[in-house]
């Protein structure tokens, strides 16, 4: 029978068995087959594979090849670079007062050195997180192998982790909750604990967590929480940052809910326990501890207003000392500064800096109407002030608002300083002890030609330079002193061919002037070189501070991670003669008392007995007007600018213009020309007036406005040794009315020639004692005079 056959016949109830088979069991046997009832066989056959010696076996096995899969893991993941995130942190500037300015950087992050953080603030987090954490290897196997089973079982994330681990991961891996980060954790985590100190760990794990608020760090959180550094954190205040971490959004207690509120209470309060029991914390001091309730949130300072160009200032600075100390590109230390965790305070006084913002505000950006008046929409302004003593910047105007106007207006060098540069020339011909034409030495007494369009002579010879005065004003024969307090370009462009172009230019360089591809011509003394207000209240500082170099800065610390960058001494060695210095401030005060700034300046209700020298200067065309003037204890230099707002319109060349052009000033707040005297002069006064106090300069010379008048002569002297015989005896002011700054108050001298008739040449020294200046801080005198 075949197989089917066989088949079929048990289908039908058959009992016929196929040859050479075995009968089917007995009814009686069970079916389990021979040997006796079900599951005998199996079991044998259980107890046969599943011996001791094999468990033991495979579980050793077992345990050796966990053991060489780690040992491969760890020989193989290495400790990686930090990631970017994690490093990237905000600068912080601060006030010269320590309050801070502003933050830059895309991560509101300042990495602090663990030492700056008080200890029990530092355990804390210990406490919070990981009491352990100064005995143990760094890893919780316990903690990680559950985070492992609830990855895989898709239960999401769990906590668990130490100190050291929640640090690589925030700081060398990422937030992501896979088998293998978690690996990757605990290897690192073992390699760092071998690498780094426990202070080091604790100190990255503080700076790289996030608080809520948008602060990564404890001190970003120290700032957002309680407006402090972490410094001056407490342990309360310490407590509630640490039990922010597990929920900073929840636990917040700005925004939390009553149960969020009760649950970072309950968590503040377990810190602080923990602490107790750790023996960190004296129970009754612990007793004695309140709730301590965060201030409300406050908006990170931008870059507003003022901010960015002070920010601006401080990188550029900054950037130039690394360059200089470490030898690299400017590209290379812009990476080094920007957004790199750097502690920047500044010499900007907080005070001076609000006066400055509120003077220009008040004379300039407040009246001005550019939906009326288009030129009012082309009038920028910058100013810089500065401690002569010290060279530090205490306080920067550098246009509007830095977001509306990226140029810094303060340091801009593209606008000619006009006449402010006049002083630097008569500093060139007393430090060079230089002679006119006629070979008499020249000083504040010195009479010149002021004729306007006057050739300009070397030795005879034309140079071919012939500049106008203001207003084409011819003065004929006019003393230095006068020639300054009036502005007088022929006399300036002879005086500077006299001394000679190049002594002029160094002389410039050497007070601070950037004069890299100036060429040194007979054109360059009605200062028509590129210059900044920080360039001029630098030059003009060193005047002030008796010719020792000054450099302003606006830096007084850097800092970063603990690191401090050191600053070189903004005020350096005597670059003039002292006496050469001291009589530029002498002949300067007459500027302000009987000049161009004696309207705005002299005569501003503001003024209180203050000692002021300076100087106006107003560009070709009236594109640029300047007023740089100082007391014993300030500098200030202040320009206004005509900048195109846009396209459109004829320059004062006839040319196109284009956004962002030079162009004219005129007709600026509906007035016609804008001066130094003007404007510039006014916003200086204001500001200046507000913030100094009465003091004298302490001059050591024998020349100029400020110093005082020569004894009246002996009776016995005959009346032919009067002042009318000498072409400088008449003192300034006693010039016509037209001629004062009172009615004229701009750079532009009336076209009135002084009453004086000299008998000398125009380049001859008068006799000794024939000039007699006034002294222009007796107030009696002046009022005698006016």
């Amino acid at each position: 029978m075949g197989r089917a056959d066989e088949r079929r016949a048990r289908q039908r109830g058959g009992h016929r068995a196929a040859p050479g088979r075995r009968s089917a069991a007995p009814a009686s046997e069970p079916s389990g087959g021979p040997g006796g009832p079900v599951g005998k066989p199996a079991k044998g056959r259980i107890r046969r594979l599943f011996t001791w010696k094999k468990i033991l076996g495979t579980f050793f096995g077992l345990c050796l090849l966990c053991m060489a899969g780690f040992a491969a893991l760890y020989m193989s993941v290495d400790v990686p670079a930090g990631n970017v995130a994690a490093q990237r942190q905000s600068n912080v500037y601060k006030y010269s007062d320590g309050t801070v300015l502003a933050r830059d950087g895309e991560v509101n992050r300042e990495i602090v050195d663990l030492s700056k953080v008080p200890r029990k603030v530092q355990l804390t987090f210990v406490a919070a997180e990981n009491k352990s954490f100064y005995t143990d290897p760094g890893v919780d196997l316990k903690g990680t192998a559950r985070g492992l089973l609830n990855t895989l079982a898709g239960r999401g994330k769990q906590g668990g982790s130490t100190i050291t681990q929640q640090y690589v991961k925030n700081y060398y891996l990422s937030q992501d909750q896979t088998v293998s980060r978690k690996l990757k954790e605990m290897v690192i985590s073992l390699k760092v604990e071998r690498e780094k100190s426990k202070d080091e760990i604790l100190a990255g794990y503080i700076n790289t967590s996030y608080y809520g608020r948008g602060a990564y760090g404890i001190q970003a959180a120290a700032q957002a929480y309680y407006h402090v550094d972490a410094q001056d954190l407490t342990v309360q205040q310490g407590a509630y940052l640490a039990a922010l971490l597990q929920a900073p959004s929840q636990y917040d207690w700005s925004t939390a809910t009553p149960t969020g509120k009760r649950l970072v209470t309950d968590r503040w309060n377990y810190v602080l326990n923990n602490m107790v029991k750790e023996h960190w914390l004296d129970p009754g001091k612990r007793a004695a501890l309140k709730f301590p309730v965060p201030k409300a949130p406050k908006g990170a300072p931008g870059m507003e207003g003022q901010k960015g160009y002070l920010v601006q200032l401080a990188n550029t600075q900054l950037q130039n000392q690394i360059m200089k100390q470490q030898g690299i590109s400017r590209s290379e230390a812009e990476a080094k500064v920007e957004g790199q965790g750097w502690t920047i305070t500044l010499n900007v006084d907080r005070k001076k800096q609000a006066a400055l913002e509120k003077s220009v505000k008040n004379q300039l950006t407040s009246k001005l109407e550019p939906k009326q008046r288009p030129v009012d929409a082309d009038v920028q302004a910058g100013a810089a002030s500065v401690d002569p003593k010290t060279g530090r910047i205490v306080a920067l105007y550098g246009g509007q608002d830095y977001y509306s106007h990226w140029t810094d207006n303060a340091f801009r060098r593209d606008y000619q300083p006009a006449s402010t540069f006049k002083p630097v020339i008569l500093a060139a011909a007393l430090e060079h002890e230089a002679t006119t034409q006629s070979g008499t030495l020249i000083g504040a007494n010195t009479v010149y030609d002021g004729t306007s369009r006057r050739q300009v002579l070397d030795h005879g010879s034309r140079v071919g330079f012939a500049p106008p005065n203001e207003d084409d004003a011819n003065y004929g024969p006019i003393s230095v002193q006068t020639a300054m307090n009036k502005s007088v370009n022929s006399v300036f462009a002879q005086m500077g061919v006299d001394v000679g172009m190049d002594k002029v230019m160094d002389t410039a360089k050497r007070l601070g002037m950037d004069t890299e591809g100036m060429q040194a011509v007979p054109a360059q003394t009605l200062g028509s070189m590129g210059a900044s207000p920080l360039e001029m209240a630098g030059i003009y500082a060193t005047l002030d501070n008796h010719g020792r170099k000054v450099t302003p800065s606006i830096i007084k610390s850097a800092e970063q991670q603990g690191r401090t960058v050191q600053l070189p001494n903004p005020v350096g060695e005597r670059v003039l003669d002292r006496t050469t210095a001291d009589t530029v401030t002498s002949v300067l005060t007459g500027v302000v008392d009987d000049g161009t700034a004696r309207q705005s300046v002299a005569n501003s209700a503001l003024r209180t007995g203050q000692q002021v020298a300076g100087k106006t200067g107003t560009s070709d065309c009236d594109r640029s007007a300047w007023f740089t003037g100082y007391t014993p204890d300030l500098v200030t230099s202040v320009g206004l600018f005509g900048e195109a707002h846009k396209d459109g319109g004829t320059g004062c060349e006839g040319e196109k213009v284009k956004k962002f052009a030079h162009v004219s000033l005129k007709g600026t707040m509906g007035g016609g020309r804008v001066n130094g005297g003007g404007p510039p002069a006014q916003i200086w006064a204001a500001y200046t007036f507000g913030v100094t106090r009465q003091a004298d300069f302490d001059l050591d010379t024998t020349q100029g406005a400020a110093v005082a008048p020569t004894p009246p002569p002996s009776p016995t002297k005959t009346p032919s040794q009067t002042p009318s015989q000498t072409p400088s005896s008449e003192p300034p002011t006693s010039a016509p009315p037209s001629e004062t700054p009172s009615e004229t108050p701009s750079d532009t001298p009336s076209s009135t020639p002084p009453t004086q008739s000299p008998t000398q040449t125009p380049t001859t020294q008068p006799p000794s004692g024939g000039f007699t200046p006034r002294n222009p801080f007796d107030p009696g005198q002046r009022d005698a005079q006016r």
